[in-house]
């Protein structure tokens, strides 16, 4: 017996939007890649939000060390593709929602087709992959489609949107012909211009670069997730302010402190240039 009816399900969400508006997101196509840390709430926050309809690409199986953050995660869990993991809790919660999965995670060849008649994308890829990220936020910027990232630092998160005819991920990054983990450091001073989770890191040494490793909070990933449940009823329904980089902004909630980043010229700004001479510093002194 299905007992499910969608309305019923999502009718609290009334009030803070429309009835109509609602109508809206039923339609509305997203696309996240990467269903682990962020990824994976993401997923379930949106289709609490009434979203249906999803691209969702992720090739990890779960894992013990995924404990601590990630949605799938669980003993009865360890061993199973995350993928299907996620379409069982997505589907637990809207059984008519529709999943289009990519379990190869997002490539080359089936990029296009990830792509393919998507409203807005949302980046949950793991920190340390940065060439295929690189190429979904330049098909994005080239398709017309809105896209965001959200990471999840400390205790807290910073998040960037990349909209049609405004900076796009390649000019504020600045990526491209930067090699080693000087792309790394790029990417995060990037994502979190007044690193705000800096002044509470108590052991530097879970900073490994090398091992593509970083510490992590549960309570980040699930600040993430509210962020992007909220930019994307701003985007997709055309409602309330929304920044666009080179704007953004990152809330910690450890310091009780939310910051708007604004840099002009990206990574190119000068106190871009400054943070990066000083966090390289600070890596290459804690790898010595």
């Amino acid at each position: 017996m299905n007992v499910f009816n969608y309305y019923e399900a999502f009718d609290r969400n009334i009030g803070w939007i429309t009835a109509q508006e609602l109508e809206v997101l039923k339609t509305k196509r997203i696309a996240i890649a990467g269903l682990g840390g962020v990824g994976g709430y993401h997923l379930l926050t949106l289709l609490r939000l009434g979203f249906t309809r999803f691209h969702l690409a992720e090739m990890d199986v779960v894992e013990l060390a995924n404990f601590n953050r990630q949605a799938c995660a669980g003993v009865s869990k360890i061993g199973r593709a995350k993928i299907d993991v996620m379409r069982e809790l997505a589907h637990d919660i809207n059984p008519d929602a529709e999943l289009t999965l990519f379990a190869e995670g997002v490539n080359d060849e089936n990029l296009d087709a990830f792509l393919d008649g998507v409203d807005l994308y949302v980046d949950g890829l793991d920190f340390f992959v940065l060439d295929i990220r690189q190429k979904i936020f330049r098909l994005c910027y080239q398709k017309n489609i809105p896209a965001m990232t959200t990471a999840p630092l400390g205790m807290g998160a910073a998040h960037l949107n990349f909209l049609p005819n405004h900076m796009s991920f390649d000019e504020y990054f600045a990526l491209d012909g930067v090699t080693g983990d000087d792309r790394f450091i790029k990417f995060l001073i990037g994502l979190s211009p007044s690193m705000l989770q800096k002044g509470y890191l108590v052991d530097m040494t879970r900073v490994n670069f090398a091992a593509r490793k970083g510490p992590s909070t549960p309570m980040a990933c699930e600040i993430c997730a509210g962020i992007v449940g909220t930019e994307a009823i701003k985007i997709l329904l055309g409602r309330g302010d929304v920044r666009a980089a080179p704007k953004g902004f990152h809330f910690d909630a450890y310091k009780n402190t939310l910051k708007r980043t604004w840099r002009p010229l990206g990574n190119r700004h000068p106190l871009q240039r400054i943070l990066f001479q000083v966090i390289k510093q600070i890596i290459k002194k804690n790898s010595q």
